[in-house]
Formats: C-alpha cells, sequence, structure tokens
C-alpha cells in the first residue's frame, strides 16, 4: 500500500450549533438550559425536492442536507457548469442507531394494527444505511455505497475505509460522514440507563456540573476526500486508530504512542488535543489521566458541550479540527476551561468558558482527536496542516 496523502476539502456540518456556514466558525455558540440538545434543522427545501422532504425523517433530510453543503464547499455542482462535475467514488457513513424515528413509527404501527396492513415505507427507511442510500439517489451516484454501524467508532470505521481505498488507489476522492438523531423514546430509555444529566444544565458550561451523566445530542457531519490538494483544502487525514476496551490506562498510553510513532510523531509534536469529555465524571477520568500523563504542557479543547454525546460526536470533532486549521484559530469557547490536576487527577473548572478567541497568528500544525463511547469504543483522529 503505498502512502497517498489524503486531503479534506469540503466540510458540512448540521449541528445544535451554526455551522452550516463554514465562512463563520462558531463566532455566536449557542447555549441552552437543558440536558439533550437537537440540531438546527437548515432550510432543507434548498438541498432536497419538496416534494420528497415530507417523505423522510430527520436524520435522513440532516444527513442528506450535510452532505450537500459538504459537497458545495468542496466545489462540486453536478449541475453547476461553474463547479468541478464530478461524482464522488464512494459514499461511506457511519452511524451509532440509525434512522430511529423511522423504527420507532414502524413499531408502533405494528403494535397498533395488530401487525396488519402495514406501510412499508417506514420500514424501508428504518434500516442503518438509508442515509448513504438517499445522498447516492438524489446524487446519481452508482459508486461503492457503504454504512458502518460500530457503536461509538462507527464514523472512524468509515474513514478507516475511505482511507485504505483511496491508499491502495482503487478510488480518488470520498464522501464520508457520520450521523445520529435524538428522539423522545430514545432519550427517554437511555436516560434510566443513567446516561443524561437528570436535570438541565447550562450546557456551555458542561465541565462545571459534577453529577453523573452526560448531555444527549445528535447531529451530522461529512467530509470530502482527495487524494490531491487545493487551494481550499482545509487540513490533511494523517491517521485514524480504534480499539475497544482497553485493560486501563496504561495500555490507552501504550496505544496513542504506537500510533503517533507509525506517523514518526512524539506526543511533543502535537499542537493541540481535542478531548472528547462529556461532563461524566465517571467517564471523564480517562481523559484527565490521558491529559496529565501524555500531554501536561499542550493546548486542550473539548466539544460534547457544543453538540451533546452520541455515538458519531466524533464526526463534529472532525468538523472543528479542520476547522481551526483552516482558520489558524482556537474559539475560545472550545477551549478546557481554566483547571488544575489534583489528587484524584480530576479537572477542576477554575473559570467559565468565554468566546473570547485566542492564538489567531498561531499555526496549528497537528491535532489529534481523542474520544471513547462509555469506555467501550475508543479512537484517535490526527489532523496535519495540508
Amino acid at each position: 500500500m503505498t502512502n497517498i496523502p489524503i486531503y479534506i476539502n469540503g466540510l458540512g456540518n448540521v449541528s445544535p450549533q451554526k455551522t452550516t456556514d463554514s465562512t463563520h466558525f462558531l463566532e455566536e455558540p449557542l447555549s441552552f438550559e437543558a440536558n439533550h440538545l437537537k440540531c438546527i434543522d437548515p432550510g432543507y427545501r434548498e438541498y432536497i425536492p419538496a416534494e420528497l422532504i415530507r417523505r423522510m425523517s430527520r436524520i435522513i433530510k440532516m444527513g442528506i442536507a450535510a452532505s450537500k453543503i459538504c459537497l458545495n464547499d468542496a466545489g462540486i455542482g453536478l449541475a453547476d457548469p461553474l463547479q468541478r462535475n464530478i461524482t464522488p467514488d464512494a459514499i461511506i457513513t457511519g452511524t451509532g442507531l440509525g434512522c430511529i424515528e423511522d423504527t420507532e413509527k414502524f413499531l408502533a404501527n405494528m403494535i397498533k394494527n395488530n401487525e396488519e396492513f402495514l406501510t412499508p415505507t417506514s420500514f424501508i427507511q428504518s434500516t442503518h444505511n438509508t442515509v448513504a442510500g438517499q445522498i447516492a439517489l438524489l446524487l446519481k451516484c452508482h459508486s461503492y455505497n457503504f454504512t458502518y454501524v460500530h457503536r461509538g467508532i462507527s464514523f472512524e470505521s468509515a474513514l478507516l475505509d475511505a482511507m485504505s481505498q483511496m491508499q491502495m488507489g482503487i478510488m480518488a476522492n470520498a464522501l464520508v460522514g457520520g450521523s445520529d438523531e435524538l428522539t423522545a423514546n430514545s432519550f427517554a430509555i437511555t436516560s434510566r440507563l443513567g446516561y443524561w444529566k437528570q436535570k438541565p444544565i447550562r450546557t456551555l458550561n458542561l465541565l462545571d456540573d459534577s453529577r453523573r451523566g452526560s448531555i444527549a445530542g445528535e447531529g451530522a457531519s461529512f467530509l470530502f476526500l482527495e487524494n490531491k490538494k487545493n487551494e481550499h483544502s482545509y487540513a490533511k487525514l494523517a491517521g485514524v486508530a480504534t480499539f475497544l476496551k482497553p485493560s486501563g490506562n496504561a495500555e490507552i498510553n501504550e496505544r496513542l504512542h504506537h500510533f503517533l510513532g507509525s506517523n514518526e510523531l512524539s506526543p511533543e509534536d502535537i499542537s493541540l488535543v481535542i478531548l472528547g469529555l462529556n461532563g461524566d465524571p465517571g467517564t471523564d477520568k480517562i481523559y484527565h489521566h490521558f491529559a496529565s500523563a501524555i500531554f501536561p504542557g499542550t493546548s486542550l479543547a473539548h466539544f460534547k458541550h457544543l453538540c451533546g454525546e452520541y455515538h458519531t460526536a466524533s464526526s463534529f470533532a472532525t468538523w472543528l479540527a479542520a476547522m481551526v486549521l483552516k482558520t489558524k484559530t482556537i474559539p475560545g469557547i472550545i477551549k478546557v476551561p481554566g483547571h488544575v490536576l489534583h489528587k484524584q487527577n480530576s479537572m477542576i473548572a477554575a473559570e467559565p468558558a468565554s468566546n473570547k478567541f485566542m492564538g489567531q497568528s498561531q499555526a496549528f500544525d497537528l491535532i489529534l482527536i481523542y474520544n471513547h463511547f462509555q469506555e467501550n469504543n475508543h479512537a484517535f483522529i490526527l489532523l496535519s496542516r495540508p
């Protein structure tokens, strides 16, 4: 396998924040008094034919909108002669729970109608690969189409697939994304499992709350990957690694050193570390040890106070890292609040996060994303300047 560089040349992000316009970068972060976050719905008629919208669930509309925003950002317009008229060589997506809303509709109708006279629409659209399939239908893309359902590393699995095939020369580009939705029923069920804060909190101050649980979220983020750099490139995708249920902090540290070593790097080379801190002290302790043991002097950022916790939240983090590299700025709102590491290796917020931009002229060379989901699925994503 040859070492072909892979660049992020387009971004599309539908989230609980104002992220659909790549010319603005978290300049007005939204804060809520809540224990869950819902996406801001863009004007879907701009991306989806009006006659199709009413039959689509939210996750399908979110995914299509994010993918088309991404392609437009990459300068690809299939019907626009002023843009590049190419079709993606592949559409690869990841999702943790898929189309929950349609699944709920189908099951509810089964019960209501005593398993008789069932309409097929909800069943057809309840499958996990519906988002990728609908994107392909609208783009008239008949190429490789695959969806990974690998729980907390679904998005990373999609990235790894695209990277592998591009490294082997099978494809020159790929549209890669991650999407998950939140419904009232899914929130209620996971609340009983203790995943979320029992009472609403101020979401931008997520790390200030020491009670058990996080805030639930949802989103759809897409990247357009190409094997050629252009003047619009955001970042170079340098590496992705996943692992399951490590035995402890020592194994996580060992895997990180091996991951960086495979890229001929050391922890000192990393400019910024984006951590998946979600406000749950039980699961955040892993990040606390990771940061203090390996990156004691490195700038730290977090992101789940902006989008919430969900299986493919790392796709939001990848969008965030690519924007930092492109704009050469770190919004103050993503900076881990001033803290100290005390005897229990916990982070204590010393001041609330602000939205002042820091490091306006800094050139960030390497950004490492470390995220885990419920301490089971762990992943590293490494981005560098293009």
